[in-house]
């Protein structure tokens, strides 16, 4: 994996994140503009995948193969899953579910580097 594109994901999603949790303690419905940045930080997992996926055909080779493809693939859902339960409910509450929804890719994408660079456990 590249580094600073973890970092940059992991960064962006956090920062949308605390804007998801300001939005709910204003008492804020989710809006266009959070659902723009969330769009934002899904291309950026979408060009993640990409990158994983190119390195695998170079030949590079994570810890564990299957660890490495759930977190990969993992990512891209969570968002879209996030988003949709948030849509359906139209919260105060719907808002700080985005919010956790973003919290999980910082955690995903460390995840995800750390079996790339061998930790299979």
């Amino acid at each position: 994996m590249i580094t600073g594109f973890a970092v940059t994901v992991a960064i962006c999603a956090a920062l949308v994140a605390a804007w998801s949790f300001v939005q709910a303690a204003r008492k804020k419905l989710p809006d266009n503009a959070l659902l723009a940045g969330l769009a934002v930080v899904e291309v950026l997992l979408v060009a993640q995948l990409v990158i994983g996926v190119v390195l695998l055909i170079g030949g590079g080779r994570p810890g564990s193969m299957a660890t490495y493809l759930a977190y990969l693939i993992g990512c891209l859902v969570v968002l879209p899953l996030g988003t949709f339960w948030a849509l359906a409910e139209r919260t105060r509450s719907s808002t700080a579910i985005l919010g956790i929804a973003c919290l999980a890719i910082p955690v995903m994408v460390l995840r995800l580097h750390e079996v790339w660079a061998g930790a299979s456990a």
